[in-house]
């Protein structure tokens, strides 16, 4: 046996090198990579919800992709119509309201600010919030480059998703042939891809909507203003674990400071704490069953450098991605009831 017959008779070595070349060609491909992630979600997602509904109602799978997909854009016009330009209102509103506070505080507020400037003046959490405020910006400086990618990735995941049929038999003839070991070693990664990185933002997203939904309720109560714009900020700051509840509570503090006063801010810690101890011993176990859960610190330490190699990205996926190298090292093997991936192959061609 020759030398190249050796590396293909070595899985761990040759799985290697075929991980580490997937992770040079999307390294190439990094100014891609929105377009690459956010059409990987909306295919996962659209798929997991199209074979949730075909359990209760036997329906063709291609009716209800379509119907999802012309739900998300009658959505999308009613958002960009009609909510757009409210939101727009209330996020200039609450800028105002948090730089009014900052200018013209109250006594108590200024007692509150000169505290807080103490505290964190000789520590590094300033450094990371203005790299994290210009990552921010720039971000919304491009809001049209995103909006593209982002009808582009919703154009790729339903060609996607309502093709899958032929997407997965054109794509079986790439696991015979001479280099089959090569795709059947990314099709390896790929079934671990889904059964890690797949369910947990999944799980991200199901929570970040119940916390939305759950936070909205009770600010609404409060009767807080610009309510719309915070609930926005409260889903988005959910996909974030961990570091996603501190930053959103910091906004929604000071505003329910210029409301009702210390009272309010009181009233809001104590329902982000309700309301994330929901999420901790009712949504957590039962929805991340599957999921490895990790301490605080590493979860800190992955969002920072995920940070600085993805950008805003990273804060989302990073976790994720962190979950699907532990799976690949075998340090802590993410198992699930089923294979996640043919499960929802099989469903889908019933």
């Amino acid at each position: 046996m020759g030398v190249w017959g050796k590396f293909l008779a070595n899985i761990k070595l040759r799985r290697t090198v075929v991980l580490l070349v997937v992770i040079f060609v999307l390294y190439l491909m990094r100014s891609m990579m929105s377009l690459i992630l956010l059409t990987f979600i909306f295919t996962f997602l659209v798929i997991s919800l199209t074979t949730f509904i075909r359990k209760h109602i036997k329906i063709p799978a291609p009716m209800i992709v379509t119907i999802v997909y012309l739900l998300i854009i009658g959505i999308l016009y009613f958002a960009i119509t009609f909510y757009l330009p409210k939101l727009f209102v209330q996020t200039e509103a609450m800028v105002r309201y948090l730089v009014r506070f900052y200018q013209q505080p109250s006594v108590d507020g200024n007692a509150i600010l000169k505290y807080v400037s103490n505290m964190i003046s000789d520590s590094t959490i300033v450094a990371q919030m203005k790299n994290g405020v210009t990552l921010l910006l720039k971000y919304v400086t491009s809001v049209g480059t995103m909006g593209i990618t982002f009808v582009l990735s919703l154009i790729l995941s339903f060609f996607f998703t309502i093709e899958r049929n032929r997407m997965s038999s054109f794509s079986k003839s790439f696991l015979s042939g001479p280099n089959a070991w090569f795709f059947q070693d990314i099709y390896f990664f790929a079934e671990k891809f889904v059964n890690t990185f797949g369910i947990v933002i999944e799980t991200q997203f199901i929570i970040a909507i119940v916390n939305t939904v759950l936070t909205t309720i009770c600010l609404a109560i409060l009767q807080m203003p610009q309510l719309f714009s915070l609930s926005l900020l409260i889903f988005v700051m959910s996909l974030i674990p961990v570091a996603g509840v501190i930053i959103s509570a910091i906004p929604m503090s000071i505003i329910g400071y210029s409301v009702g006063g210390v009272r309010y801010v009181v009233y809001i810690v104590i329902m982000l704490f309700v309301i994330h101890s929901i999420e901790a011993y009712v949504l957590n176990p039962k929805l991340m069953s599957n999921k490895t859960e990790l301490p605080i610190f590493y979860t800190f330490v992955v969002l920072f450098i995920s940070e600085e190699l993805f950008g805003v990205w990273g804060l989302i996926v990073g976790i994720p991605i962190f979950t699907f190298l532990l799976d690949i090292l075998g340090v802590k093997p993410i198992r699930t009831h089923n294979n996640r991936l043919k499960n929802i192959k099989e469903k889908l061609k019933s």
